[in-house]
């Protein structure tokens, strides 16, 4: 699929997300407000982090279904530094962040230097991190930091709306995954990796530091993710998250990425992010459905996606 198809499928998303805002709007009174909007990257912020760190991965050929579990961790660990070790705020965020870094640079190390199968290393972190979660405790653990708990309450007004801080710091991550992914080496390498590695190689691009690199920035995401749902959660706990990494890897796709790499865009994540949002919030205002139809309509979306993207990728074919 070439980057023409992959523009349509994003461009699909969001007409598919234009579809069911608008249908919200004219089934539901105020469903349309600026404050249901600004409430969908308040109640995603952390989703739109994973999202972008997740693009990377899937850009590049990978997966990674640690993402959640590294959350959780991220969760449990700073509450456990601020409620029992009584560090400061700015240093709990440091070194979850650097934790976050490290362990996703670990995974790339072993899909790179030992050639296995990234679902394979990224499933053992997944169990592995959520094994620490309740290693630290088997229950939850409150955050009463009072930078934690300022920021959780921080309302920052958008004309007659208000965002929170972990939405504008989840758009400002958005930012610079898109510049990044557009307008630097790394994000060209990251393309090069996922349409053809031997070509890549071949090239003389650095196939191996790249691929280590995409795992640390998933890590990082991962790890960011988790200091803005504990924000949000005001908790650390080892539940926290279950079945995230699903998500992302649901938005990514449905934003128009190429499973099998080489081919998509971290902007249009975002739109595959908001149409998850924005299916949770059809059926909160409706009130009757149970919250189990959200994952029957994603998973619907998924096969038609993947659907589409096989459709694109022989059409191109064809052409060519």
């Amino acid at each position: 699929m070439n980057r023409a198809s992959s523009s349509f499928a994003a461009l699909t998303t969001v007409v598919l997300l234009a579809i069911l805002f608008g249908s919200g709007a004219v089934v539901y009174p105020g469903f349309a407000s600026a404050q249901v909007v600004c409430n969908l990257l308040i109640d995603n912020a952390y989703l739109v982090v994973l999202a972008v760190g997740m693009t990377f991965v899937i850009l590049s050929g990978g997966i990674d279904l640690s993402v959640g579990s590294v959350l959780a961790l991220t969760t449990m660990v700073a509450a456990w530094l601020l409620q029992t070790a009584h560090w400061p705020a700015y240093a709990v965020i440091g070194a979850v962040l650097a934790g976050g870094v490290l362990f996703g640079a670990a995974m790339g190390v072993l899909i790179q230097v030992f050639r296995i199968q990234p679902f394979i290393v990224t499933l053992g972190g997944m169990f592995l991190a959520r094994g620490l979660c309740y290693l630290i405790n088997t229950n939850s653990i409150t955050i009463d930091d009072p930078f934690f708990t300022a920021v959780s309450q921080a309302q920052i007004p958008v004309g007659g709306a208000f965002v929170s801080p972990g939405a504008l710091l989840a758009l400002a991550v958005l930012a610079a995954g898109i510049w990044t992914a557009r307008y630097t080496g790394f994000g060209r390498t990251v393309y090069a990796i996922g349409g053809n590695e031997q070509s890549a190689s071949m090239m003389g691009l650095a196939v191996g530091l790249t691929r280590i690199a995409v795992y640390a920035v998933s890590g990082f995401c991962s790890a960011l993710a988790g200091v803005l749902f504990s924000f949000y959660m005001l908790s650390g706990y080892g539940q926290h998250a279950q079945g995230t990494e699903l998500d992302a890897i649901a938005a990514v796709v449905i934003g128009g990425t190429l499973l099998t790499g080489g081919s998509g865009t971290v902007a249009g994540s975002l739109a595959g992010v908001l149409v998850l949002g924005t299916i949770q919030t059809l059926i909160a205002f409706d009130g009757t459905l149970s919250s189990w139809w959200t994952r029957i309509v994603i998973g619907i979306l998924l096969f038609v996606f993947c659907v589409v993207q096989r459709l694109l990728a022989r059409g191109g074919a064809f052409q060519r």
